[in-house]
């Protein structure tokens, strides 16, 4: 589909999706949420694409809502606004569970739902020049779309300090309570970020798929006989896949396996 808001940008096995609206500093309103759910999900559907990279052009990653959305919201009923908050709600979801590797390219401000994209993506890298808030206390609300996956990310007991604060988090503190990866100068943001699209090819794309449903299977669960069984089961049936038993052959042969190929 055509998009108005973002580039999509193909690279071999790297797809990235470029916010496109920089004289807003990539805001976003209820077109950009659309086009940003199509995107994820016809590239999650694209069996070329191996990464996905999300980056937002010109100086800010993302300011977060569009202030003139917000206004426009604040003058809707309860309905139209429920069926705002579920679409972005639904955008988020759809990002953090795309089956593909997902890596945040955080070059500036990433602020209320920037920070939540940030979130919802399973890396994110930073340039120093980065800096996040969730702001939205500001205004009078709450990060309610973004909090599970900002809460994932933080901690509940930095969430608390943040969510109420709305203070600006800086790249070097953002990568100590958890929210990014990694914090690079701004010329070696690209490099950062190929390099761990380099390691991520490296990785077969259905056992790929089947960690990140590991994670959510077994994260914040109580160690039992259930949890013990269902993670045999995960590891058994990928066992039997034609992907795990090339895999295998292929360290055994020393060469490389299909997915990456000669």
């Amino acid at each position: 589909m055509p998009f108005l808001a973002l580039e999509i940008e193909l690279a071999g096995p790297v797809a990235t999706i470029w916010m496109n609206r920089p004289d807003l500093h990539n805001a976003f309103d209820e077109n950009l949420i659309t086009e940003l759910t199509a995107a994820c999900k016809a590239l999650d559907d694209d069996r070329d694409v191996r990464v996905v990279i999300l980056a937002g052009r010109g100086k800010s990653f993302s300011a977060g809502a569009d202030l003139n959305w917000m206004k426009r919201a604040a003058n809707n009923g309860i309905d139209e606004n429920l069926d705002d908050a579920r679409a972005l709600a639904n955008m988020l979801r759809v990002l953090a569970e795309m089956k593909k590797p997902t890596i945040a390219r955080v070059q500036g401000a990433a602020l209320g739902g920037g920070t939540g994209l940030t979130a919802a993506c399973d890396i994110a890298v930073a340039s120093t020049r980065a800096f996040f808030a969730t702001s939205e206390v500001k205004f009078g609300i709450i990060p309610s779309a973004i909090s599970p996956y900002v809460v994932r990310a933080i901690g509940a007991r930095q969430a608390y300090r943040y969510f109420q604060s709305a203070e600006r988090i800086a790249a070097e503190r953002a990568y100590q309570i958890g929210l990014v990866h990694e914090v690079v100068e701004p010329e070696q943001l690209d490099a950062k970020v190929a390099e761990i699209v380099a390691a991520l090819i490296q990785g077969g794309p259905l056992a790929q798929a089947a960690a990140k449903e590991l994670i959510r299977a077994v994260d914040n669960q109580p160690i039992n006989q259930t949890l013990v069984e269902d993670t045999a089961h995960r590891i058994a049936h990928l066992r039997a896949t034609p992907e795990a038993k090339d895999g295998i052959a292929a360290f055994l042969d020393k060469r490389s396996p299909a997915w990456i190929g000669e």
